[in-house]
């Protein structure tokens, strides 16, 4: 069991951790949603038009973080060595917590800001497991360098008045809380040391009447679970749009010079030829003429479409009007790196197709299908072990051991007809799969399969219904051959 120092020590190092990170979540959060800062612009161009496109921006971000999250869907979970019904219990816990639903927030979380997390935990009202999921910003796992096995997590939140802290070991769970008004090292915000205590933490005063501190971990596990993106050997997670970001910026001042000359050559120009530049008076901090004057500035003008020309012998050589196509050349040669480097199909960006065949599309597609089954393997091993956890919570160590080993059920990430799918099952049930795994790939989950597997045995059974089924010949039609009385001989 830790001290008190001990766990101190573990929640000052996850936090400092946690803190780091901020800059880049809120960025790329800020990015998906887009809210988007004009950037690259010359220092003259920002001077008189930042303002005016500071609410514009043509989001591509959230197009690429979005591509993969819609083909993602849990559908089940197959511990290893289990019967038909192995995950049932695990799955009805998975339902009853709306993580069938949650999980995607966590999903688009991850893809977005590197990471997200599940938090598992036990409800002694029901006796089952409790499942949240936690956003980047507020939560952090701590890994042994060596053996990369968690061991400590930390999750970090505030109200009006108080930070909150829970710090979750193998062993034991502190809870914490401090004023807002402190800060890090022990400091009040006026810069005054906190004497007696870390950072200012405290046990929290809040907790359930009889409720020790710190609390008894019963799992032995450490309860919080990291759904990483795009995990790496060494350094942090990748996010999706992180590399959208600079072309992203780049779209965005193209469009706004767009949008500017637009808006030019839509009003004619004006030349003042042949007259001398204006002077106003001076005014005093009253408003008052004080005698003398000053040139006017004409850059009020200039962004006012009016050109001032003083020399009565200048002439206008070239007065074009601007093509506006350069500009949507270019935003179209963005979009299509935006694609290639992002493997997101140029059909979502674009949005536009001409007579593509459906292997033209399937080629199309493959990137985003590649790139959507990475993120069923990373994070399934982590749904994985949300459900091992679940288990364990549960009482039931025999299936968190199978659970580790086991798999976890996603609906097919590759879009296909109905004509296409069902002309493949047709064509492996004629050499001979058995229904069963048909149904299993028709995209159905474990619920769905045992359900469809009921009522196809009751249509077997149904005198009335098979002579329905059968054709004017009288033969068959659809029926499952009856079982040999040799269970070794294959009907």
């Amino acid at each position: 069991m830790a001290s008190v120092q001990e766990a101190l020590r573990l929640l000052g190092e996850l936090a400092d951790e946690l803190q780091k990170r901020q800059p880049d979540i809120r960025l790329f959060d800020a990015y998906y949603r887009g809210e988007h800062n004009l950037a690259y612009a010359s220092d003259q161009f920002r001077g008189f038009f930042a303002n005016r496109y500071k609410d514009f921006s043509d989001n591509w971000c959230g197009v690429v973080a979005d591509a993969p999250t819609e083909r993602l869907e849990l559908i089940g979970i197959r511990p290893k060595g289990g019967g038909k019904k192995a995950g049932d219990k695990l799955w009805a816990t998975w339902l009853e917590n709306d993580a069938d639903a949650l999980s995607d927030l966590a999903f688009i979380d991850a893809i977005i800001a590197k990471r997200a997390y599940a938090l598992v935990w036990g409800d002694p009202d029901t006796d089952d497991a409790t499942i949240t999921w936690e956003h980047p910003s507020q939560a952090i796992v701590g890994y042994h360098p060596e053996t990369r096995r968690r061991r400590a997590g930390l999750k970090l939140w505030a109200d009006e008045k108080l930070e909150y802290a829970t710090l979750y070991l193998r062993d034991e769970v502190w809870k914490w809380q401090r004023s807002r008004t402190q800060i890090e090292k022990g400091r009040t915000q006026s810069g005054l040391y906190i004497v007696g205590s870390l950072g200012g933490w405290e046990k929290r005063k809040n907790l359930p009447e009889g409720e020790p501190w710190p609390l008894p971990n019963p799992l032995g596990e450490v309860p919080l679970v990291e759904l990483p993106n795009r995990p790496r050997l060494i350094g942090e997670p990748l996010s999706d749009i992180a590399g959208t970001v600079a072309m992203q910026n780049a779209t965005n001042l193209f469009w706004s010079y767009l949008l500017n000359a637009g808006d030019f050559t839509s009003f004619p120009q004006r030349v003042i030829m042949g007259q001398e530049r204006p002077e106003v008076p001076v005014l005093d901090k009253d408003g008052q003429e004080t005698g003398t004057t000053k040139p006017l500035d004409l850059a009020k003008f200039s962004v006012e479409r009016v050109v001032w020309l003083e020399d009565p012998e200048a002439k206008i050589s070239e007065w074009s009007a601007t093509n506006l196509e350069q500009y949507t050349k270019v935003i179209e040669v963005q979009v299509g790196h935006i694609a290639a480097q992002t493997r997101t199909p140029q059909h979502y960006l674009i949005g536009k197709m001409s007579n593509l065949s459906a292997d033209a599309l399937k080629a199309a597609e493959t990137g985003l299908v590649k790139r959507t089954e990475e993120k069923t393997e990373h994070f399934g091993r982590a749904i994985r072990e949300v459900f091992r956890l679940v288990a364990l919570v549960q009482g039931d160590e025999k299936r968190a051991r199978a659970v580790a080993a086991g798999e976890v059920l996603w609906r097919d990430v590759e879009s296909r007809s109905d004509a296409q799918r069902a002309d493949a099952l047709l064509k492996k049930k004629t050499i001979g799969y058995p229904f069963e795994w048909l149904a299993e790939q028709d995209g159905n989950s474990p619920t769905e399969v045992a359900r469809i597997m009921e009522m196809r045995r009751a249509e077997l059974n149904d005198e009335t219904l098979n002579g329905l089924l059968k054709d004017p010949a009288g033969d068959d039609v659809d029926r499952e051959p009856e079982p040999s009385p040799d269970a070794s001989v294959r009907a």
